[in-house]
Parts: structure tokens; C-alpha cells; sequence
């Protein structure tokens, strides 16, 4: 058997709260008013579902009870004062049950309140029209039977997942089921292929329940638009049996396009058309062909179906019979003279016209006779026939031509007698003869020599040129002709009649004049370059006449133009400018010197001293020409006048030339040394350096890196990398000179290690000394000190194993070639002092006494010449005193020291 429902737990445990009661003692209840309690109290229960109601009381002993309601019983529990009962297929939108029990004559009752939902299992959307215009509403409607408490119930009309209208019912009555929902939509092209749903949500959550949704089965609506206006038709008006004509259907603002229909007929007769769509419009193509069984008036008919409407155009055609004329000749070949018959015939319905002349009525032939002669041959004929459909005249004809047989004639416009043709292009020589059949035509020259090709294009030659015989020939005969061909060629300057080059002399007479070849004769005329005139008749011969002259030839066929250059020859002159009367030789530079002279051909120049200190010295020539191999220019070239003497083979001329000579400068070791040496303190100089040239050089020396400062004494800051620079019109030399600056020397550093010495310890001088050229260091130690040592360079001194003779004082002195300095050190070994106990506790406090007097000693003598005990000094003020007076010692140093000549402060060395 299964367990209790939720409901019955419930009654149970309103049953043990009422037993609890009554353990608590009937005293207490009889404190408490009694009542009847029903849970729960408010119940909502899915339709059809059930329910378990708890009855109970407080009464301790009720007499009856029980519970009352119209719903279904499925099973009831029960106890004193309380039962429990389970109430099955609630359908009922809302009961309310009832709970009583009979107390002390009194009846208790509690009244509870049960409502049903049920989800929206079922959402119906209405179906939509199968097509809807655009621009016109149509109606969405949802329907949701049985669905509720409609007040807590939404609706929404969807388009795909856009929401369209949305609707609660809040505030509707709780018994109030299912819901409609309808609404008005406006109809648009981008709703078409668009789903629309509708949407129920059922909303329980305030009640303790969920969110109960469903939505109806998508419904698709098609859209349409079509233009009130008809298609636009086009296509024949008349058409011909076996003819094809196009035949075309437009109809715009169409939508969707894809999806109309397209009906195209010519009368029964059902065209397949070409649909071709561009946007919103559609165009249908289709070809209609005339039948007999056609012939007479149909109609063409195109009609667009689109949704449930349709728009129709149609036009009226004509189908008509129309054959083509027939035209015949008697004889299509005929010989001249000879008779011939022509004859034009059509059908029935057609009226013919040959040659001008109409028939006399539609159907009936035209005959034309004639005589055939030369001027027939090649006639053509024209049979007319028209008809007459729906108004409009229709036209169609026939043709044939006439042959004629005569003779060959040779006329001057077929065959000219004479021919002239340029040369070189190709020509096609033609000389045709009329004749039927058609005449074959030779053109040679009596001689036998060259025959011209009829016909064929080909180069033309100077040799073609003459008188030729042209026979036409047929099977009616001959004729005979003669022609002349002239060839005409453009002119032709060669070098026999106008050479490239000609050389005339100044002062004499000459002529230019040129001959060219040429058919026709051709003209000739020379005008010199830049000259608008043409050269004619003698000339006598100046320079100005020398330079480049165009000679032309010209005829009808053309021109040839040539070149001729025109030298004229002279004897030598000499110009101020390009030969100089002064003339300044530059040492070294290898310049040559420059002579130009005016003559033609060029004159040979030559140069040579004409005084006694250059007499036959030949002066070098500057020449355009590659200087042959000979010896090398002189190094040195002696000032003075040189005579020039120019040549050539119509003279020569002479001319007086000054040379002067001059150098760039120049320095070496001897006038600018390399290394220069300055003594600091000396007053200051420039730098020892010159330089040889002419003119003078100017000769300028700075120090590389930062500039050498102003001040009136030589300074160690003055050595360093100069560069000199001399320069002059001819150029620059430049040297580097490296400066050093010699100094006397000094005792920069004396010092003693260890600071504390006792008697057979070690300690050692140091000795430290600046100048330049370096110094040598000597000693000179206190009389009697022995066993010293001394270093390679003499800077250190050491003693082994101290002893009381090493005491006194050291001098370190350093020596140069600029002097020399010395300084002074005292060294005292000593033994123990103040030695005190340091385990007595009286000696402690004597120490300690002793300390605190000294410390007021070393105050009260601070800065005072004399000897100091250097642990004791340590740090007081005579530290400072002995740094200050040490010239360099630093603090706690056990030595005391002075320049050579001043005082000396005396330390006392402690044993450590």
C-alpha cells in the first residue's frame, strides 16, 4: 500500500498538534475560544488533477465532524479531532469546500477556496488568405480554448520573432477560461514568405506554480502586388503565312515577379515564351508564325496571373498570303541584234509593274519586247508586285539581269594612251576592253622587250618607261591600241654633282653650285645655315663664308636635300685672350701654358726664351692633343721673355710672351718641427713654424680638440696635438706638430708605513715625485742607520728590524734637468709608555684619570708646535692641526712633514 500524500502528512500532523493539546491539560484549553481550521485553506489545481483537504479542531472532544464539497472522493482518514480526505478530478474552475465539527452545542466551521487552471495546450492561429494584396489589412486571430484563469494569461501575435501585439488579461474573473486575440495587420512586400505564430503564456508564478508556455504552428503568408494597369503588348500587326515575327509582353510593378504566370497566345495557337525578370518587372518574349490555317484576322493575347488576380492586353493580327513575283527573259544570252522577250506574273491578288509599266488589273501579266544592242548588255529587270492588307500596301519583287554578246572596244577612258606614274610605289596597270564575253587584253612594246602586267600590282622602275601595243581579243572580235608610260622619279644629289666637303682660301673667288638627276628636271638652290637667301654666282672668298650650307633639289616628284660644308682656310693670328703677353708660371703644379692661335688648318705653335738666363728654354705648351712620349715637364722653369712662333701653310706670326714664376707653400722638419718642447712658467711663444712660397704663405697653428686659453706663461695645460696650416694663392700645406711642456719637480707624496713602529719591527718611506722629464729620487738618511733598502727607481725606502739609530729624519729629494726639491719625514722608534695594569681597579681609575688629563692636555694644546702622541691624538683637534700642517697627511699618520726650508712637526711612534 503506498505511502501518505502530502496532504494526508499534513492532516496527520494537525492531528498530533491536537493529541499535544489535550496532554497540555484541560485547563489550558479551556482558556483557548474553539475553531475548526481547513488546509489548505486556498488551493490551486491543475484541471482534472487532485487534492488532499485537512480538516481539524481544537475542541478536545467534538461530537461530529466532517467536510463538505461537490468535488470527488477518492478515499478519507481520519481521527478525533481531525480527518483528511482527497479530492480527485477537480474540473470545476472554482468550489469552495466546506470544514464543520460540533462542539459544546456549538457548530465550528472554515470555508476554503479551490480553483483550477489548465495550460494552453491547444494555441490556434487562424489560417491566412492564400494570397494578400499589398497595402490592404488582413486579420490575425489566436484562439487559446480552455486556457486559464484567463487573468493570468498573455497572448502575443508574432512575425518570425518580432512581437506584433501583446495582451494580458489581467483583472478578468477567476473563473473566466480561454482567450482570442485578434488584430488588423497591414499587408507589405518584405511580409511576403514571412511566418506568423501567436504565442500563450500562462503565469502561475504568484501562485507558488511556474511559467506555462505554448506557441501555435507557424502560418506563411504570401504577398502580391500587381498593377492595375495592363500589360503592355507588342508585337505584329500583319504577319505573313510562313513567316516568324518577335512577339513581346512587359508588365511592371509586379511582386514577387518569380511567381507570376504568363499566358501568350496567338489565337488557338499557344506561344511558349522567354520570361526574363530585371527588379519588378517581367518581360515575356515569344515568336509567332503565320499558317494557312491561320490566315485572316486573330487575336494576340497575353494575360499575367498573380495571386488570385490577372491583368490581360490583347491586339488584333492579320495573317496573310503573299507570294513572289516571276520574271522571265526569252533569251538570257543574246547576241546584238537579236529580239527578246520579258515577262512579269504574280498571284492573283498582286498587281505587277515592270519597267514603269503596271498591269491592267490584280492577277494579269506585263510583256516588254526589245532589241537587244551593246548598251542592254548588264540591264537589269524589275518585276513589281504589290498587295493591298488591312490598309497598309505590301511590296515584294523579282529581278533578272540581260547578257549581251558584242565585239571588243578600246575606249581612252577604259585604256588611256598615256599613262605617268611616280617611281618606287606600286602601280596596277589596267587597260580594259568592253565585250561580252569578256575581252582578254595584251599590252607589249613592238621591240619585243618588257610587256606590262594587266592587272597585277608591282613596283615601278625607270625601265618601264616607252611606247607599248594593247590587243583586245573575244569571240567577236579584236581592237587595237597604243599607250605611252612615262616614269617619274625625284631628284638625286650625288657627290659628282655637289660633293660633301669643299675647301675654299681666304681672298680668292669660288662658286658653289650642285647638279641633281631627276624626272621632271628638277630645281636646285644652296642657302647657308641660318640665311634665309640662296647662294648664287662667284663669290670672293672671306672667313664668314666658311660653315654648312642645305642645297635642295625639288620636282614634282619630291625633293632631295644635301649638306655641304664649306671650309674656309687662313694664316695664323694671335688673339690677346687665348695667348696671354703675361704669363706666371706655378712651381710644381705641371700647368702648361696655353696658346691658342686662330688660322686654318691649326698652325703649329712654338715657345722659346729669347734672353740670356732662358735662352733656348722652350716653354711648355698646353694642347687640346694627346702630349706625345717625351721627357717630363720641367721642374723649374726660369723667368723672362719667350717669342711664340705660329705656322701654317698659308703663314705664320710671331708674339712676345712675359713669364713670371711662383710656388705653393711648403713645410718640412726645417722650418716646422714635429716635436717642439716648451718649459712651464717660460712666457708663452707661438709655435716655431714657417713655410717656403711665393707669395709669402701665411701660416696659421691651432690645437686639436679644445683651443689652447690665452695666458701670458707656458702651463702643463699647453702640451698637446697642434696642426699647422700655411697657405698662399696656389694653395695649402699643412703639418702636425706634438707640443710637450718640461716642469720642475716636486715632492708630491711622502709617506710612511706601517704609522706605528717599535723597536725590531719594519716600516718603509714611500716617495712620490712629479716632473718632466721624470726626476731621479736620492735619500739621505739619519748617521748611523744601516741595513736600508732601497727600490729599482730609488721611490721607496725600508729598513728591516728597527732599531733605535733608524730614528731621526729622512729627506727624499727629486731631480730633473729644470731643478730640484726635497721634503722631510722624522721617524722615531721608541719602546713601551704608560704601561699600565689592567686588571687593578685602582690603576682603572688611574688610567681613566690620566686619560680624562690628557684629553683636557691634547684640547688645551691643540694647533700647537711640538710632539704628539698619535693614538691620543686620534681623535682630537690635533689631527686636523697635524693634516693641516702635513701638507697632504691624512689623520692618525705617524709621520710629520714639511717643504724643504720650513718646519717640522715631530710624531711619536707608539708600539702598537
Amino acid at each position: 500500500m503506498p505511502g501518505p500524500s502530502p496532504g494526508l502528512r499534513r492532516a496527520l500532523l494537525g492531528l498530533w498538534a491536537a493529541l499535544g493539546l489535550e496532554i497540555l491539560g484541560l485547563a489550558a484549553v479551556a482558556q483557548e475560544p474553539f475553531w475548526a481550521d481547513l488546509q489548505p485553506r486556498v488551493a490551486l489545481v491543475e484541471r482534472g488533477g487532485s487534492l488532499w483537504l485537512n480538516c481539524s479542531t481544537n475542541c478536545p472532544r467534538p461530537e461530529r465532524g466532517g467536510l463538505e464539497t461537490s468535488l470527488r472522493r477518492n478515499g478519507t482518514q481520519r481521527g478525533l479531532r481531525w480527518l483528511a480526505r482527497q479530492l480527485v478530478d477537480i474540473r470545476e474552475p472554482e468550489t469552495q469546500p466546506v470544514c464543520f465539527f460540533r462542539c459544546a452545542r456549538r457548530t465550528l466551521q472554515a470555508r476554503g477556496l479551490i480553483r483550477t487552471f489548465q495550460r494552453p495546450d491547444r494555441v490556434e492561429l487562424v489560417p491566412l488568405p492564400p494570397w494578400q494584396p499589398v497595402g490592404e489589412n488582413f486579420t490575425l486571430s489566436c484562439r487559446v480554448p480552455g486556457a486559464g484563469p484567463r487573468g493570468s494569461l498573455t497572448l502575443t501575435l508574432l512575425r518570425g520573432a518580432q512581437e506584433l501585439i501583446r495582451r494580458s488579461f489581467t483583472g478578468e474573473p477567476p473563473r473566466a477560461r480561454g482567450a482570442v486575440l485578434t488584430a488588423t495587420v497591414l499587408a507589405r512586400r518584405e511580409d511576403h514568405g514571412a511566418n506568423f505564430s501567436c504565442r500563450a503564456e500562462l503565469d502561475l508564478r504568484p501562485h507558488g506554480l511556474g511559467l506555462f508556455e505554448n506557441i501555435s504552428a507557424p502560418r506563411q503568408l504570401r504577398t502580391f502586388d500587381l498593377s492595375p494597369e495592363p500589360p503592355r503588348l507588342l508585337g505584329p500587326r500583319l504577319l505573313e503565312v510562313g513567316s516568324e515575327r518577335p512577339v513581346s509582353c512587359t508588365v511592371d510593378k509586379l511582386f514577387p515577379a518569380p511567381e507570376a504566370g504568363v499566358y501568350l497566345a496567338l489565337g488557338d495557337q499557344r506561344l511558349n515564351p522567354n520570361i526574363i525578370l530585371e527588379g519588378d518587372t517581367l518581360r515575356a518574349t515569344a515568336t509567332a508564325t503565320g499558317s494557312t490555317e491561320q490566315e485572316g484576322s486573330r487575336q494576340l493575347i497575353c494575360r499575367v496571373n498573380l495571386g488570385d488576380e490577372s491583368r490581360q492586353a490583347q491586339e488584333n493580327v492579320t495573317v496573310y498570303s503573299f507570294p513572289a513575283p516571276l520574271l522571265t527573259v526569252s533569251e538570257p544570252s543574246a547576241s546584238e541584234g537579236q529580239m527578246v522577250t520579258v515577262i512579269c506574273t504574280a498571284g492573283t491578288q498582286a498587281l505587277v509593274t515592270l519597267e514603269g509599266i503596271a498591269a491592267a488589273a490584280p492577277g494579269q501579266p506585263v510583256e516588254l519586247q526589245l532589241n537587244a544592242t551593246e548598251n542592254d548588255d548588264g540591264r537589269g529587270f524589275l518585276c513589281y508586285a504589290t498587295l493591298e492588307v488591312e490598309g497598309e500596301m505590301l511590296s515584294k519583287n523579282d529581278s533578272t539581269e540581260l547578257r549581251v554578246l558584242y565585239a571588243p572596244r578600246l575606249d581612252d577612258s577604259d585604256c588611256p594612251r598615256n599613262w605617268t606614274w611616280p617611281e618606287g610605289p606600286e602601280q596596277t596597270p589596267r587597260c580594259d576592253a568592253r565585250g561580252n564575253p569578256e575581252p582578254s587584253v595584251h599590252c607589249a612594246r613592238p621591240d619585243g622587250g618588257a610587256v606590262l602586267a594587266l592587272g597585277r600590282p608591282g613596283p615601278v622602275t625607270r625601265a618601264l618607261a616607252g611606247t607599248y601595243r594593247c590587243t583586245a581579243a573575244n569571240a567577236q572580235g579584236t581592237a587595237v591600241k597604243e599607250v605611252t608610260l612615262t616614269v617619274e622619279y625625284s631628284p638625286a644629289l650625288d657627290n659628282v654633282g655637289c660633293p660633301d666637303r669643299l675647301t675654299w682660301v681666304e681672298g680668292t673667288e669660288a662658286s658653289l653650285s650642285c647638279v641633281a638627276h631627276g624626272v621632271p628636271a628638277p630645281n636646285v638652290s644652296c642657302v647657308r645655315s641660318g640665311e634665309a637667301d640662296a647662294v648664287e654666282g662667284l663669290l670672293r672668298v672671306a672667313r664668314e663664308h666658311a660653315g654648312t650650307y642645305h642645297c635642295e633639289a625639288t620636282n614634282a616628284q619630291g625633293s632631295a636635300a644635301k649638306t655641304v660644308a664649306i671650309t674656309v682656310e687662313y694664316g695664323p693670328s694671335f688673339e690677346e685672350p687665348g695667348c696671354p703677353s703675361n704669363w706666371t708660371w706655378v712651381e710644381g703644379s705641371g700647368s702648361l701654358f696655353s696658346c691658342e692661335v686662330d688660322g686654318k688648318p691649326q698652325p703649329s705653335v712654338e715657345c722659346a726664351g729669347s734672353e740670356d738666363a732662358n735662352e733656348g728654354v722652350v716653354l711648355p705648351l698646353d694642347s687640346s692633343k694627346p702630349r706625345p712620349r717625351g721627357p717630363p715637364l720641367p721642374s723649374d722653369l726660369p723667368p723672362g721673355v719667350y717669342l711664340c712662333n705660329a705656322t701654317n701653310p698659308h703663314g705664320s706670326s710671331v708674339k712676345t710672351v712675359v713669364v713670371s714664376a711662383e710656388s705653393p707653400p711648403h713645410m718640412d722638419e726645417s722650418t716646422c718641427p714635429s716635436h717642439q718642447t716648451w718649459l712651464e712658467g717660460a712666457r708663452a711663444v707661438a709655435l716655431a713654424c714657417s713655410a717656403r712660397g711665393r707669395p709669402s704663405p701665411r701660416v696659421r697653428c691651432l690645437r686639436e680638440g679644445a683651443p689652447r686659453p690665452e695666458r701670458p706663461r707656458v702651463s702643463r695645460e699647453d702640451a698637446g696635438t697642434y696642426r699647422c696650416e700655411a697657405t698662399n694663392a696656389h694653395g695649402t700645406d699643412s703639418r702636425t706638430v706634438t707640443v710637450g711642456v718640461e716642469y720642475r719637480p716636486v715632492v708630491a707624496e711622502l709617506a710612511a708605513s706601517p704609522p706605528s713602529v717599535r723597536p725590531g719591527g719594519n716600516f718603509t718611506l714611500t716617495c712620490r715625485a712629479e716632473a718632466w722629464p721624470p726626476a731621479q729620487i736620492s735619500w739621505r738618511a739619519p748617521p748611523g742607520a744601516s741595513n736600508i733598502g732601497l727600490s729599482s727607481n730609488n721611490s721607496t725606502l725600508s729598513v728591516a728590524g728597527a732599531m733605535g739609530s733608524h730614528g731621526g729624519e729622512y729627506e727624499c729629494a727629486a731631480t730633473n734637468a729644470h731643478g730640484r726639491h726635497a721634503r722631510r719625514i722624522t721617524v722615531r722608534v721608541a719602546g713601551p709608555w704608560l704601561w699600565v695594569a689592567v686588571g687593578g681597579a685602582a690603576g682603572g681609575a688611574a688610567l681613566l684619570a690620566t686619560g680624562a688629563g690628557l684629553a683636557v692636555y691634547v684640547r688645551s694644546t691643540a694647533c700647537k708646535k711640538g710632539e704628539y702622541n698619535v693614538q691620543e691624538a686620534e681623535s682630537s683637534g690635533e689631527a686636523v692641526c697635524l693634516n693641516g700642517a702635513g701638507g697632504g697627511a691624512e689623520a692618525g699618520d705617524t709621520i710629520a712633514e714639511s717643504p724643504a726650508g720650513g718646519e717640522v712637526f715631530a710624531i711619536q711612534l707608539t708600539p702598537a
